[in-house]
């Protein structure tokens, strides 16, 4: 929409001077959008809506201009540390052509239930839930060929019809597809309408590649009105112990081209004793690379040009990559692994961000009251 846009249900849709030049304005002038067939429809799927997310506290966006950035693992590890601390969390994986929560939640293989009420999300954990399309496909590989209104459809679906843990949810985590088409504007514009949007996560990798398509996805933000609640850079670096390397070395002649037929042969065997033998206490140090080469100031850099938090850097850790793989919790299964720390970090600011209001049973107010 251009700036200053009146609605389509304004009695001034497409005649005000802000409509002027937006590709919307003989769609909004000629009424359909006005009319109290039109409007009726819209409370009553905004109502749908609300009262479907009546018991969710927060809404959180997972975000990337980029594919390929690790926004799903980003968004399913911070559903994973959530639930790990004791609360209540839901992903809802809006990627309808490449779902990957349920691979990333160690729920593949899983179906919802269908009831009179809707749809019950698959239980990774007693308090993680996640409702996904790769549920409702007749195979792991089946392809989902959709155009933009059947993608539209499913996730009001998703949005109206998954019926959420009673007891209501602290988080609901939407990952996401890469870009700023159907997927996030329907996401957005069906949260909006009952002001369900707490803010988003937005993912990106150091390299200007990645970054030019981010700073889309912050003026996405920025056009429709949605809070960024901060910047991750995942795969800042790597990060391994020099116990867990492999090594190669130039193959001897008469060895042809090499084992793997690059002309190198593995030696880590033989690299790994030395060390053993010679300098054991090396072992345990953190070997680190720049995989990514960080473009000018990077992420960092980019947070403060849009005047938003950076929420820290994600190391390229291959035991983030087999939690992801092996769909677990990665704080807790790799707890001394190089991105557990951060992962942590960025959860903590994350809910000092969305902080959860605990409810008070009777005895607590009554002790509160009389303390006041």
């Amino acid at each position: 929409a251009n700036e200053g846009c009146v609605g389509p249900q304004s009695g001034d849709a497409g005649k005000a001077s802000a409509c002027a030049g937006c590709p919307n304005q003989s769609a909004c002038s000629s009424g359909k959008f006005s009319s109290p067939e039109a409007v009726a429809a819209q409370e009553a799927e905004a109502d749908q809506i609300r009262a479907a997310l009546s018991n969710v506290s927060h809404a959180l966006l997972v975000l990337s201009g980029k594919g390929g950035v690790g926004k799903s693992t980003v968004a399913c590890q911070m559903a994973w540390t959530l639930a790990s601390r004791g609360y209540s969390v839901g992903v809802l994986d809006v990627d309808i052509c490449g779902p990957s929560a349920a691979r990333m939640l160690g729920a593949t293989g899983q179906t919802v239930h269908a009831s009179g009420t809707g749809w019950t999300p698959v239980y990774v954990s007693p308090n993680l839930a996640v409702m996904s399309v790769s549920f409702l496909l007749p195979d792991a590989d089946a392809a989902v060929v959709w155009r933009g209104p059947r993608k539209n459809g499913m996730i009001k679906q998703f949005l109206t019809e998954t019926v959420w843990d009673d007891d209501g949810l602290d988080y609901l985590i939407i990952d996401t597809p890469p870009g700023t088409s159907d997927e996030h504007i329907s996401t957005v514009q069906y949260l909006q309408a009952v002001g369900g949007v707490s803010g988003a996560v937005v993912v990106t990798t150091p390299e200007e590649v990645s970054q030019a398509d981010v700073r889309k996805e912050l003026n996405f933000c920025v056009k429709t009105k949605v809070k960024v609640v901060g910047v991750v850079e995942n795969m800042a670096t790597f990060r391994t112990k020099v116990s867990s390397l492999g090594f190669r070395k130039p193959a001897a002649a008469g060895d042809g081209n090499g084992s793997d037929g690059d002309g190198t042969v593995d030696c880590t065997d033989e690299v790994i004793k030395t060390l053993k033998d010679k300098c054991p206490e090396v072992l345990d140090l953190l070997a680190t690379a720049d995989v990514f080469p960080s473009s000018g100031e990077g992420p960092r850099g980019m947070a403060e040009q849009f005047g938003v938090p950076y929420l820290g850097g994600l190391p390229l850790d291959p035991n983030l990559l087999k939690s992801c793989e092996d769909g677990k919790c990665f704080v807790e299964t790799y707890s001394d692994s190089s991105a557990a720390g951060p992962l942590n970090v960025l959860v903590d600011k994350l809910v000092k961000a969305l902080p959860v209001e605990e409810e008070m049973d009777a005895e607590a107010i009554n002790q509160q009251l009389m303390e006041e």
